[in-house]
C-alpha cells in the first residue's frame, strides 16, 4: 500500500513535536522522559488512521499510548484525529499520555528497551496471506521475540483480525512459543456490539457488514501469566 501525502507533509509533522515522533529510535529506554512520568507504556504496531489510538488514550489517561506506523499520511491522519477527539469531548486538544511514531515495525526493537512496554495491540495487520510472505505478518516468530525483548513482567499482546487465516497462523505461532493465550473469540461481536472495547476504523465497517472479528490476548510477562493463574484459581473455589 501505497498512500499520497500532501505537499510539505514532513514539514508539518516537524511542527508537532509534541505529538509526532518522527525519530524513535532516539527515545529508546527514555520514553518516560518524554511522556514526563513512569506511567505504563501501551503500543499499537500499526496504527492505521489513529481512530483506536486516539480513543484509548482519552479513555485511559493513567495510560501512555504509541501508535506506530511506517507511512507519514497515517502519522498526520492520526495527529489530525486525536486533537480533533480531544476538542470534541471537552479536552484540551494536546494528548499528554500519546505519541504517534514514524517507524517500519521490522526496526521495533531498536525504539524500545528490555522492560519498557506494558501491552502491544495488533488490529487488523495485514495479513500477508501468501506462504512467501509469512515472516512479514507480525505475529511470525521473528516478530514475537522481538516483543519478548522489550514486553515487561505485565507484558501482552491484544491482537484482533477480521482474517480467519491469519488468526489460525497466530494461534500456532504462539502455542509453538509456549505462550499462554486467553479470551479467544472466533466472534467478537456475534452476541452484540462489545461496548467495552475501543473499535478500530475498520472493525465499525467490518461489524456492520457482518464481518466476525476474531481476537485473543496472549500473556508475556511472568507477573500478568501469575495473576491469571491466580484468578482462575479463585474462580474455581
Amino acid at each position: 500500500m501505497r498512500l499520497r501525502g500532501r505537499k510539505g507533509i514532513r514539514e508539518e509533522l516537524e511542527r508537532q513535536s509534541d505529538l509526532v515522533i518522527l525519530d524513535p529510535k532516539q527515545y529508546k529506554g527514555r520514553w518516560s522522559e518524554f511522556f514526563g512520568n513512569d506511567h505504563p507504556i501501551h503500543v499499537e504496531l500499526g496504527m492505521g488512521k489513529g481512530k483506536f489510538i486516539s480513543e484509548l488514550s482519552f479513555r485511559n489517561p493513567e495510560v501512555n499510548y504509541i501508535g506506530v506506523d511506517m507511512y507519514d499520511e497515517l502519522i498526520r491522519r492520526g495527529a489530525e484525529k486525536a486533537r480533533k477527539f480531544r476538542v470534541e469531548n471537552g479536552q484540551p486538544e494536546e494528548p499528554e499520555n500519546l505519541a504517534l511514531a514514524l517507524l517500519n515495525i521490522e526496526h521495533i526493537s531498536e525504539v524500545f528497551a528490555e522492560g519498557e512496554v506494558e501491552r502491544i495491540y495488533l488490529n487488523f495487520s495485514d495479513p500477508w496471506p501468501k506462504k512467501k510472505h509469512a515472516r512479514r505478518r507480525l505475529t511470525h516468530r521473528g516478530f514475537l521475540l522481538k516483543y519478548k525483548g522489550f514486553l515487561n513482567e505485565w507484558g501482552q499482546i491484544h491482537l484482533k483480525t477480521d482474517s480467519r487465516s491469519l488468526f489460525e497462523f497466530s494461534l500456532n505461532s504462539f502455542a509453538d512459543m509456549g505462550l499462554w493465550m486467553r479470551n479467544i473469540s472466533l466472534d467478537l461481536h456475534g452476541e452484540g456490539l462489545r461496548e467495552d472495547l475501543v473499535l478500530t476504523e475498520y472493525e465499525s465497517k467490518f461489524v456492520e457488514q457482518g464481518i466476525n472479528i476474531h481476537r485473543c490476548e496472549v500473556l508475556i510477562g511472568d507477573r500478568a501469566l501469575e495473576e491469571h493463574r491466580r484468578s482462575l484459581q479463585e474462580q474455581s473455589v
